[in-house]
């Protein structure tokens, strides 16, 4: 009879969290009386406080951290630092409330929720799930467009930095997207055709390597190109009147609330880290301590990435701190950087596709389960490893799919007003909207309560900050389009 330590190694990877299963519902055998399984029938987990943490780090630490120079730089050094800690305040709070629904009915013995939507099923039902379901796949989608974009900006400023670097600084070193762009596709299009990519373990080590690797580097070039000034750049209100207009102030302050509402992100994939934890203690406690932990590291890492390179630039803060060309040297060290961020998002923009592309094939199947198009597999030997299996269905949808979002980031190739977008539309139903909603169906928090109604006013505060985001985001686009000729980005 296997051991529990054998039991568990086996299963290794699928403890992992994913952020794929979002509407995924697995029935397994009650084991519960047995010391090597979990009330649910699963394998014991074994997550603790430090794993949900790094797990949280992880995922939360990206893109989303190049742009906090430049949405510092449009508040100021009153403003920026207070939005960006309330952004984290809010984070915190609204994710203890989406703890303690990982159970329905009971926090230490319910049923348990596997996925945020499974959560959302569990407290609201109806109508909200699919509303759930529709908003994380626009999202989805977007970031999509977001990584694409991203990624061809620092392919591009690579080119530029070696430009710089053997032609002088003040070359004008001009430089496409597109070709960047479509290599991106080409990439993505052959990752995508691999089964459960997301589900490679090694996947979550090498992206938080990467992004860790890149966010120090911003954060060391930022305080080294302070000591080289001599002096902390910047104003108390932010960039000021005449480097850009009165309406551009406006429009623009309500774009960095949307880039830094993405930099926090990862309300997604709470439940599925917090399904990895062991109990007792109650999952919810030990969740509650790993979130706190983890903002508070994240927080003390945006305040330094956001204000050092506000410190290091004032107005002429980068849009994308490590292309935007503040710095030019050692252009080796912001080549490292960059092909950082190109290798996390390559892998980044599978993880949060696979989530969509099971979705369109399981609805597919679902309508047509008798057509060969959607079910038959090509087997196709590779040597040295097992035949892989060619879905003709797969093959097209997803080609299709990366095709369709490499089109749009060439029309639309504007990084701070895409992660702005993608803030805004994420941040107040995802982080706010939905976790203060089941927290109040499973407290069964009475209508008009003091404590309904506070948590009725921070979801509207949030959901004004969130529109407003997505309103400068958009003025952002119309201003930009107005200059722009599609397919004809050049930096």
């Amino acid at each position: 009879m296997p051991t529990c330590a054998k039991l568990m190694s086996e299963s290794t990877g699928s403890r992992q969290y994913q952020h794929q299963v979002f509407d995924v519902s697995i029935n397994v055998p009650n084991q519960g009386g047995s010391k090597c399984y979990d009330d649910d029938g699963r394998l014991k987990r074994t997550g603790t406080v430090w794993t949900a943490s790094a797990h949280i780090i992880t995922a939360v630490i990206g893109s989303g951290v190049l742009s906090l120079a430049w949405a510092v730089a449009q508040l100021g050094w009153i403003a920026g630092p207070t939005v960006m800690f309330l952004f984290s305040f809010v984070t915190y709070y609204t994710s203890a409330l989406l703890s303690t629904c990982y159970r329905s009915g009971d926090p230490d013995t319910g049923k348990r929720n596997y996925t945020y939507m499974d959560a959302v099923r569990a407290n609201l039902g109806g109508f909200k799930v699919k509303l759930c379901g529709a908003i994380q796949y626009v999202n989805l989608f977007g970031v999509a467009i977001g990584y694409t974009i991203a990624s061809s900006i620092s392919m591009m400023a690579i080119e530029r930095s070696n430009c710089f670097h053997s032609k002088g600084d003040s070359s004008p070193c001009r430089v496409s997207s597109n070709p960047y762009m479509i290599a991106f596709g080409v990439i993505e299009i052959i990752f995508s055709q691999i089964p459960d990519f997301d589900q490679i373990w090694w996947l979550s080590i090498v992206a938080a390597i990467m992004s860790f690797t890149y966010s120090t580097i911003g954060l060391g070039l930022g305080v080294a190109k302070v000591a080289e000034n001599g002096k902390i750049r910047g104003s108390l209100t932010g960039i000021s009147i005449g480097t850009v207009t009165e309406t551009q102030k406006i429009w623009r302050s309500f774009q960095a609330l949307g880039a830094i509402a993405f930099a926090y992100s990862y309300s997604l994939i709470l439940i599925e880290i917090q399904d990895t934890i062991k109990s007792p203690p109650s999952e919810y406690k030990t969740m509650k301590k790993a979130t706190l932990l983890s903002v508070a590291v994240t927080t003390v890492f945006y305040m330094l990435c956001g204000c050092f390179g506000y410190a290091a630039f004032g107005d002429l803060s980068p849009g994308n701190l490590l292309t935007g060309f503040g710095f030019y040297n050692p252009y080796w060290l912001l080549d490292i950087a960059n092909v950082a961020i190109v290798v996390h998002l390559i892998g980044a923009y599978q993880v949060y596709c696979q989530p969509l592309f099971a979705f369109i094939e399981k609805t597919a199947l679902e309508w047509y389960p008798d057509s060969k198009f959607i079910t038959a597999e090509i087997t196709i030997p590779i040597p040295g490893i097992k035949p892989y299996k060619l879905n003709l269905f797969r093959l097209i949808w997803r080609t299709i799919f990366v095709i369709i979002t490499t089109i749009i980031s060439m029309l639309m190739p504007f990084f701070n007003d895409v992660v702005g977008i993608l803030g805004a539309l994420g941040f107040w139903p995802l982080t706010v909207y939905f976790p203060v909603e089941m927290y109040i169906a499973q407290k069964r928090i009475p209508k008009w309560s003091a404590r309904w109604m506070c948590l009725q006013i921070l979801s509207m505060a949030c959901l004004v900050i969130s529109v407003a985001a997505l309103v400068g985001s958009f003025a952002g686009v119309v201003s930009d389009l107005k200059v722009y000729k599609p397919f004809k980005t050049s930096y």
